[in-house]
């Protein structure tokens, strides 16, 4: 698996895995009906997303339940837990914004993943247009919903910076130009949510941050444990 771990679709599939687990598990738990039902539809997206990734390299299914934590390369940030409501926004905010910009230049490309992402544009649009429409619902709410949200947006800033280093095999992505464009939706967003850009180094500072080598949080353990609990238990096992 050694040639494996350094391709870039397994990067980007880690980071769709990981992200569709982390928002799985609001089923059962959303604020509303309807909220479970779009957060459970964007992880299936993701999901799907993930499956033809991880297939391009290798096995779908021993990358997703037979790695070890290290072997992982996907974003600090998509592994965050939860946490609140604003939290999961937040998350979804600054992830698919980014997703989007990526996925769009990486369809007019000749990448291996080029063909994934053209069809997956259009669905990472409505993730990130969910996230925005959110963002603004809870900063220009109430006191404190707009207290949540602006916590959330800046306990999750320091994971930002990752997404704008290189992803190793994806030639000729214009990182610095992708940033740019981020920073400036982002920064849309949140003044018409009535919200700050949190304070803090981005790129070119110190940022929390570095997945794509295999090196994870704390958080990201244990829902590693819980994902490939069944998988590990019965070996082998067929439906």
């Amino acid at each position: 698996m050694t040639d494996v771990l350094t391709t870039p679709a397994l990067a980007l599939g880690d980071d769709a895995l990981i992200l569709s687990h982390r928002l799985g598990e609001w089923v059962g738990h959303a604020p509303v009906l309807e909220e479970e039902v779009a957060l459970a539809n964007i992880a299936l997206d993701l999901l799907g997303q993930a499956r033809v990734l991880l297939s391009l390299a290798g096995d779908e299914d021993e990358l997703a339940y037979l790695r070890e934590e290290r072997q992982f390369r996907n974003l600090q940030l998509v592994e965050q837990p939860n946490g609140d409501f604003a939290h999961t926004i937040a998350r979804q905010l600054y992830f698919s914004t980014y997703q989007e910009l990526l996925y769009e230049h990486l369809a007019s490309g000749e990448s291996e993943v080029a063909p994934l992402a053209a069809k997956a544009v259009k669905e990472i649009a409505y993730h990130r247009d969910h996230a925005e429409q959110w963002t603004v619902r809870l900063g220009d709410g109430t006191d404190e919903s707009h207290r949540r949200m602006q916590d959330a947006l800046h306990a999750l800033w320091r994971f930002t910076g990752e997404l704008f280093e290189p992803v190793e095999g994806l030639a000729g992505v214009p990182w610095a130009t992708l940033h740019d464009a981020w920073t400036a939706r982002i920064t849309a967003t949140l003044d018409q949510a009535t919200l700050t850009v949190p304070d803090g180094p981005r790129r070119g500072g110190w940022t929390a941050g570095a997945g794509r080598q295999g090196l994870h949080t704390e958080p990201f353990g244990r829902l590693l444990a819980e994902m490939q609990h069944l998988h590990r238990s019965h070996p082998g096992a067929t439906w």
